[in-house]
């Protein structure tokens, strides 16, 4: 079988990866560099946020996090499990998706557990040299329609590249903005949600650590805006005071891929993948093992080779 997957970001990579695993000659064609994807903004903690519906998410989260987890023993694949919070009110409800992710406890100052961080700036280059190695190519250029690739199956992972490839109105950018700064002092995340329009998200990562952030609904503006860097350095700094007066080292700009729920479902020869909203990375592998299966490529537990 012959695949082409649409999209070059965490979730395209990873399922151009695992079907060449399975054993689908599957390449990629895409608009953009890996670089250049949302992914690549990413804090990529593994936390599913934004995506939907609860139970497919829970079971493509708990499959990610054992494969990153796998990962993390893997030398330049820039996955490491880091301990952290995410702050919560004593009578806040435990999350939803509680059960993917093993050793979750509650604290007084909110949820602690373990959870693969993944450096995108190594990670996404990793997954490219993985899908070379297994035969893989990746095609840069614009997709107008599915109808236009000749392949036995399609796989449109083009995140809101999908509005126009599959005519869904229901896809809404999310924009996100994060800083990245220089603390080595820093090694546990922390996330605080309780103002869902000023979020507090501190990542370490290899050698920086990514701060955060923003989620407006609907905004596609890609230029940093200078009032949101210093808003998100003092709210960091706020609740981290390792991060103050921390060298920045970059301000970049994501937009979420945000549905009511992710699309994930065969249509004649095209496989929908899209809808991850911020959660990319944290379904990648999970949605890619269903990809693998709707194609008769893969079937039980998987673990990637090291």
């Amino acid at each position: 079988m012959r695949a082409i997957v649409i999209g070059a970001g965490a979730v395209g990579l990873t399922t151009a990866v695992r079907l060449r695993e399975a054993g689908v000659a599957a390449d990629i064609v895409a608009r953009e560099e890996p670089q250049d994807t949302t992914s690549a903004v990413a804090a990529a903690l593994w936390y599913p946020y934004r995506a939907l519906p609860v139970e497919r998410v829970t079971a493509w989260s708990a499959a990610t996090y054992e494969v990153l987890a796998g990962l993390a023993d893997v030398a330049g694949s820039g996955v490491r499990m880091r301990a952290g919070t995410e702050l919560l009110a004593a009578d806040a409800p435990d999350p939803w998706w509680r059960d993917a992710v093993p050793g979750l406890r509650r604290t007084r100052e909110g949820l602690r557990f373990v959870a693969p961080a993944v450096d995108m700036s190594v990670h996404l280059p990793w997954l490219v040299d993985r899908l070379h190695a297994l035969g893989g190519a990746i095609e840069r250029r614009h997709v107008a329609t599915l109808d236009e690739l000749e392949a036995d199956a399609v796989v449109n992972c083009a995140g809101l590249g999908a509005r126009g490839l599959a005519g869904d109105a229901t896809l809404t950018a999310v924009r996100g903005q994060v800083v990245r700064v220089t603390a080595p002092d820093v090694q546990e995340w922390l996330l605080d949600q309780s103002d869902p329009q000023r979020l507090v998200y501190v990542v370490p990562r290899e050698n920086d650590v990514v701060l955060g952030g923003t989620a407006q609904e609907g905004a596609e503006d890609m230029t940093p805006d200078p009032a949101t860097t210093d808003a998100i350095l003092a709210r960091c700094s706020a609740l981290v005071p390792a991060l103050r007066d921390a060298p920045v080292v970059g301000v970049a700009v994501g937009l979420r891929p945000v549905r009511p729920e992710v699309r994930l479902e065969a249509e004649g020869r095209v496989v929908h993948c899209y809808g991850h909203g911020g959660a990319g990375v944290t379904l990648a592998w999970g949605c890619a093992g269903e990809v693998a299966a709707l194609l008769g490529a893969g079937r039980g537990r998987y673990a990637p080779p090291r």
